[in-house]
């Protein structure tokens, strides 16, 4: 099979994530989840994600005042 009339469905969430360069960590933190099954036990990876999405929130909003 050639693979044509194969759809991929895209996740929006997902591809959003890809851009801000922590999507790795988003995996993390869903895994963490996945096998602990409480989202307490997974503060830490939970905080280095939300630390990666600020810098990246940071570094767009330098650049949308220098354009």
């Amino acid at each position: 099979m050639s693979g044509h009339g194969k759809t991929e469905i895209t996740d929006p969430v997902e591809e959003m994530l890809k851009r801000t360069g922590c999507i790795e960590l988003h995996y993390k933190v869903q895994e963490c989840i996945a096998e602990t099954q409480d989202w307490r036990k997974c503060q830490l990876v939970v905080s280095e994600f939300r630390k990666c999405m600020q810098d990246y929130e940071s570094k767009k909003q330098k650049l949308s005042f220098t354009q």
